[in-house]
């Protein structure tokens, strides 16, 4: 599920220099604080004016980034050099998002299968193709776009998660090793003390870029493209290259640092496009000028902003179409009215503060970036799923644990897809002999190779249906170029949105939810809060004239 504080982050121009060091929370500067590493982001023309700033105020350059304008300095009073007329942001570099999942009690919910075995075959497609209610919604199957076209693996995707386990059985055919990057490094404690990501499983605390120990990103690059091999699932695009851009730790925090070097990274190597299922933190909501705020929570917030907003101008000038989570809080992103959640690293150090519609989720809401709201099996919006007139642009299935009338049951009301076997055993969902001890997880054999799937739920689970849909009109009408195949993302988004099956608001209006939660939807048919342009529908974007 796409939470708050979440999975995905991402990552080249400049090496991160030095660690992160102790983190100090967003305040008033201290005659005792220790000297850390910010982002300088300063205005145009501005680099040696900032740089100036950073050195007057006792600051060190550590590094630079020209394509992304901003220095990377290692000072003890940021507000100084956030002062400066040249100075547009300063955020310090540190974990700022955290991954998304399903919700922990959805694993021990009964569902209508057994655990474990082998699953019979569903005609034309893969074993546990008839679980997948959430492929037939779109039309992914052997009669609907299977039919048409399955991708193509000059089409680079882009994971920009906790990492992809590039050895699983079900992603390894279609994983792009070359090309697949890990951008951070592992911090076993943070800086209380408290275990964060846990003891190091490789040397200098970096995994190998086929490496996910939390599982959310492999989830999602199995959606997007596993292959149709007779084993386990089949994803949206099965014939695309997925390219591992990891920038989650194994707890699930990203750097706003790497979140942007993914981008660019994504950008100058050719990938066409990625998928965001996760959201920039420590601030759910990024306001510019927040009267409630102190100025450095400010100058953060603004460096955030300004940050992001680059790295997707960037990758989207490189011919990169971005895809986001819309979110999994259940908020008319348009109305937001207040903010308890932020910031939520260190943790504890949350507050509650009023905020307004010019504080921004990012990156599900920068222009340049499609944001995918989710939809449960009948077809409903998710009650966790964030929504807004403005912020939804299509709608996708994410699953919804409480969606009934469908004949699914529990757990099969949620996405299956592929789960690292290191990530089940370490969160104990399987015993020492690999039996699945819940129903949510799913062990698969064929031929003597043995696989594992979970069912999971949120936003993060919708988006990247748009995104393999996304690949496979970029495999029809992509022009050779840089990476393989290269299409305006304009035209990507343009045939996304005349291809979605149009989805008005329910009636009436305002929808409550069993859960006891109650929303607006706003906007005509054919683009409102809940669903955006429509329903994604891989059928029509496979047979779509350009």
């Amino acid at each position: 599920m796409h939470a708050r504080g979440r999975l995905a982050g991402a990552i080249m121009s400049i090496t991160m220099l030095g660690g992160l060091g102790a983190v100090a929370l967003p305040g008033a500067a201290s005659a005792t604080e220790p000297a850390q590493n910010y982002l300088v982001f300063y205005k145009d023309g501005g680099r040696d004016a900032a740089q100036r700033a950073a050195e007057a105020a006792g600051g060190t350059i550590q590094g630079r980034d020209d394509k992304l304008g901003y220095l990377v300095v290692r000072a003890s009073d940021p507000e100084k050099i956030g002062a400066d007329p040249s100075v547009v942001g300063v955020t310090l570099d540190r974990p700022i998002g955290k991954a998304a999942g399903a919700p922990a009690a959805s694993a021990a919910r009964p569902v209508d299968h057994a655990a474990g075995g082998a699953a019979r075959r569903a005609p034309g497609g893969d074993p546990l193709s008839d679980r997948q209610w959430d492929m037939k919604m779109i039309g992914a199957t052997p009669t609907g776009s299977y039919a048409k076209t399955r991708g193509s693996h000059k089409v680079l995707v882009g994971v920009i998660d906790t990492g992809v386990d590039g050895k699983h059985p079900d992603i390894a055919p279609n994983f792009n090793r070359a090309l697949s990057r890990n951008f951070v490094i592992d911090q076993p404690t943070d800086e209380n003390g408290k275990q964060l990501d846990g003891p190091c499983e490789h040397k200098g605390c970096k995994d190998p870029a086929d490496v996910d120990d939390d599982g959310h990103g492999t989830h999602v690059a199995s959606t997007i493209g596993s292959p149709i091999n007779g084993l386990g699932v089949g994803g949206v695009a099965p014939d695309v290259s997925l390219v591992n851009l990891r920038a989650g730790t194994d707890s699930g925090f990203f750097f706003l640092k790497p979140t942007m070097d993914a981008l660019e990274y994504a950008a100058d190597v050719g990938v066409d496009v990625v998928n965001m299922s996760f959201y920039v933190d420590p601030w759910t909501f990024n306001c510019a000028a927040n009267p409630g705020d102190t100025t450095r929570e400010s100058l953060e917030q603004r460096g955030i902003l300004e940050g992001m907003r680059r790295a997707v101008k960037y990758a989207r000038a490189h011919g990169v179409t971005m895809i986001s989570a819309i979110g999994n809080e259940g908020l008319d992103l348009g109305k937001p009215k207040t903010d308890a959640s932020s910031p939520d690293y260190p943790k504890g150090h949350e507050k509650k503060r009023t905020i307004d519609n010019t504080c921004l989720n990012v990156p599900a809401e920068l222009d340049g970036v499609i944001s995918v709201s989710s939809v449960g099996p009948s077809g409903r919006k998710a009650p966790y799923s964030d929504y807004g007139v403005e912020q939804t642009d299509i709608a996708a299935p994410g699953g919804d644990m409480f969606d009934s009338g469908t004949g699914l049951q529990g757990a099969s009301r949620e996405i299956l897809a592929a789960a690292p076997e290191n990530v089940m055993r370490a969160k104990g969902l399987i015993d020492a002999a690999g039996k699945p001890k819940t129903s949510s997880v799913i062990r698969e054999c064929h031929d003597g190779k043995c696989a594992y799937y979970q069912y999971m739920e949120g936003t993060s689970m919708a988006a990247p249906h748009v995104t393999g849909v996304a690949a496979l009109i970029i495999g029809r009408f992509g022009k050779p170029g840089k990476g393989g195949l290269q299409m305006d993302p304009a035209q990507v988004e343009r045939l996304l949105y005349a291809t979605a099956t149009p989805k008005g608001c329910p009636t009436p209006r305002t929808h409550r939810y069993g859960t006891g939660e109650t929303q607006l939807c706003e906007g005509p048919g054919a683009k409102n809060g809940f669903f955006g342009h429509g329903l994604v529908d891989a059928a029509r974007a496979a047979t779509v004239s350009p």
